[in-house]
């Protein structure tokens, strides 16, 4: 626009503004927090949201534990789902075996299921009130990173006033010298909306955005398991559980008829 882009050179405004937030941001968190608003955000950036074979590994590891269901003793599925790190069905989805929160979660409910003590509609309300949980720890660092954007245009203007006091205290002095100091005072109103509106908004956008998309699979296995003690055979439920699925991600039918007819045959080979 033919400025001089030296005048948005400020570090002390940069610092003011940003040292602030981070600042508060430390206070305002516990160390959980802090530690996993690092984890979400290095996911955001890399886009680490489940992925179409996400999908398929979790449809074939569901599919073929209800098919053991049905066909093995209790004994035999509670071998499963007690060490899963020695069962050849988990083995077979190296991906879901190193995530322990998600292999918890379908051990827990497979084990209820197995059970057979409990009603389907008592196991949906524990599983939706457990994926509740999931999704308010989950969304915490999304949480946070706004708190600190809606704060950044304020602290923006508290970098500036000091900036104007400064400038006040300069007014004997040429106006060459005031008009820079007003402009660096101005530098901090700039930089604080933009570092709100500009950085750390969009960033806990797609922090929520990407957690939103990991919380998905925990819908998919209640919709799955649900629709399987309610009656439904696995190939059926499994379909409860993909219909779930944005239709932008969602695998087709034949895509996962290809991932549950090859389930069986893993199993067989190990």
């Amino acid at each position: 626009m033919g400025g001089h882009l030296d005048v948005l050179i400020q570090p002390w405004e940069y610092v003011i503004i940003g040292g602030s937030a981070v600042g508060i941001f430390i206070v305002a968190n516990p160390m959980p927090t802090i530690k996993d608003t690092g984890k979400a955000t290095m996911e955001a950036f890399k886009n680490k949201g489940p992925k179409n074979q996400d999908y398929l590994d979790l449809i074939g590891l569901l599919f073929t534990l209800m098919q053991e269901i049905r066909s093995k003793t209790r004994a035999e599925i509670e071998a499963h789902i007690d060490d899963p790190d020695s069962s050849a069905i988990f083995q077979a989805y190296p991906a879901i075996l190193a995530d322990k929160e998600k292999l918890h979660f379908i051990a827990d409910y497979v084990r209820l299921i197995v059970l057979g003590t409990a009603r389907p509609h008592e196991i949906e309300a524990l599983m939706e009130e457990e994926i509740h949980t999931i999704s308010k720890d989950k969304l915490k660092p999304y949480q946070a990173v706004q708190a600190m954007s809606d704060g950044l245009p304020a602290l923006g203007i508290v970098a500036a006033v000091l900036g104007v006091i400064k400038a006040m205290g300069a007014l004997d002095q040429a106006p060459e010298v005031l008009g820079s100091l007003i402009g660096a005072a101005l530098v901090g109103t700039f930089a604080g909306i933009f570092m709100s509106y500009g950085m750390a908004g969009p960033i806990a956008t797609k922090i929520k955005s990407v957690r939103e998309k990991q919380n998905r699979l925990y819908v998919i296995i209640k919709q799955t398991l649900i629709a399987f003690m309610n009656g439904a055979t696995p190939h059926i439920a499994v379909e409860h559980g993909r219909k779930t699925i944005s239709a932008k991600d969602r695998p087709t039918i034949d895509m996962v008829e290809e991932q549950t007819m090859n389930a069986p045959v893993q199993m067989a080979a190990e």
